[in-house]
């Protein structure tokens, strides 16, 4: 049996595992276990297995992950979340559809101190939907929207799917963290279209709501509002500045909410044990799916999928563009399926060096379009998980009645990419501008 087919008879077995219910983690390191020893040897791989592990649990610069994890439940626990969306409402929320304008605002805000589409999903769910209900807005918009509102929590910097990026690329976080603003905000900018247009044709979906004054708006800035947005400027902008390595800047950000949190008194000691119980459940959770994803990748790569597969797209009869439309096909259709992070880590091994090596294109600007394309799938049927996030928060409302409402606001996902394949210096402007070139 030849090295190619024994690598895709493990990837059947990995889906297979996956439609079983196995979790991710466990299926990845599973099949790369059973692979690894069926094409070398059964020491070899459990001294691979060993090693891999233990770099992963042991790895200083992985550390970056528990501290912005700990720093997106520090703001859920503390309530920051709830002055974020006031703070949006007093701007936007005249507006036809305001409060569902002010979501998006709110989320992007909000995920550039979180960096987690479910935190920020269900931080948004709690606050926003009892407003958007007492407002009458049609609840398919404002589920819909507070689904799609999410997605920025993992565009916009700290994000924990670039950090896995980086991490599996061995490329720059922060040069990361600096590509995924503009498309954050070009994101955050086409959401807010989508609404405007939906409620301006439509005004019963979203009735405007009394426009605030100045006075009004600056005192929203208060409460430890106007603090935690300064912690999150000194923490990726010292990141970004070169003052902090991603990990300081991590314990940085997570310290100075933590601060702020305390000194205003928004921290109960029941909450503050909530947020470690949190932080420690999901990184363990990305961890374990880390380290799967290595011995996976060690699978892939001692069967050559990689390489074949590289091999047989650059004698393709086509331009770099059109193999790189059925790439991100490919991801699209697997991210309904599987989750962001996992599908990060398991697809990163196979397509990175097609994208990177055989294609030429940059590497930034491929783990930005990456990031876009996959969090698609948290919005998507049958994973969506920020749909089943919004579930949770509000039971009553169908499911049926939300996947209804994404469809605009995954057209607004797909236009962003179709921007960021047409004009690449959307991603890599600020990263070239900080590097001087």
């Amino acid at each position: 049996m030849s090295l190619f087919l024994v690598g895709l008879i493990g990837i059947a077995c990995f889906f297979g595992l996956v439609m079983v219910r196995m979790p991710i983690a466990y299926a990845m390191a599973m099949v790369g276990l059973v692979g690894f020893s069926y094409l070398t040897s059964v020491p070899a791989s459990l001294d691979m297995v060993a090693k891999e592990l233990y770099n992963t649990f042991t790895s200083y610069s992985l550390s970056v992950i528990a501290m912005f994890v700990w720093m997106g439940f520090l703001a859920y626990y503390s309530g920051i979340g709830t002055s974020l969306y006031g703070f949006a409402y007093k701007m936007v929320g005249h507006l036809p559809g305001g409060l569902a304008i002010a979501t998006q605002g709110a989320c992007a805000v909000f995920g550039a101190i979180c960096g987690s589409n479910t935190a920020t999903a269900a931080t948004m769910a709690a606050i926003a939907l009892p407003e958007m209900d007492k407002y009458k807005y049609d609840r398919s918009l404002s589920t819909a929207s507070i689904a799609a509102g999410g997605v920025l929590g993992v565009m916009i910097p700290p994000s924990v799917i670039f950090i896995l990026y980086g991490t599996a690329t061995e490329q720059s976080v922060g040069t990361l963290f600096m590509a995924g603003i503009l498309p954050g905000i070009l994101l955050m900018l086409l959401n807010m279209g989508v609404i405007y247009l939906l409620t301006s044709r439509n005004p019963s979906l979203g009735p405007a709501g009394s426009k605030a004054s100045w006075q009004e708006r600056i005192r929203a800035l208060r409460g430890g509002l106007g603090e935690a947005l300064a912690v999150f400027i000194l923490s990726v902008g010292g990141l970004f500045a070169g003052w902090f390595t991603p990990t300081e800047a991590g314990a940085v950000g997570a310290g100075g909410i933590l601060l702020v949190s305390l000194l205003e008194r928004r921290l109960s000691w029941v909450k503050l044990k909530k947020s470690l119980v949190d932080t420690t459940r999901t990184t363990a959770m990305i961890m374990l799916m880390l380290a799967g994803a290595v011995i996976f990748g060690r699978f892939m790569a001692v069967s050559r999928v990689p390489f074949e597969l590289a091999n047989w797209v650059g004698s393709l009869p086509l331009p770099p563009f059109a193999i790189m439309g059925m790439i991100l096909f490919i991801y699209l259709i697997l991210g309904c399926f599987i989750d962001a992070l996992a599908l990060i880590l398991l697809t990163i091994p196979i397509f990175f060096p097609v994208v990177v090596d055989t294609l030429g294109y940059d590497p930034i600007w491929f783990g930005v379009v990456v990031v876009l394309v996959v969090a698609m799938g948290v919005i998507t049927p049958p994973v969506g998980m920020n749909v089943y996030i919004i579930k949770g928060v509000a039971p009553d409302i169908p499911l049926e009645t939300i996947f209804k409402g994404v469809w605009p606001f995954l057209g607004s996902i797909i236009l962003c990419l179709i921007l960021l394949m047409i004009f690449p210096g959307i991603a890599t402007f600020l990263p070239e501008l900080l590097q001087g070139k």
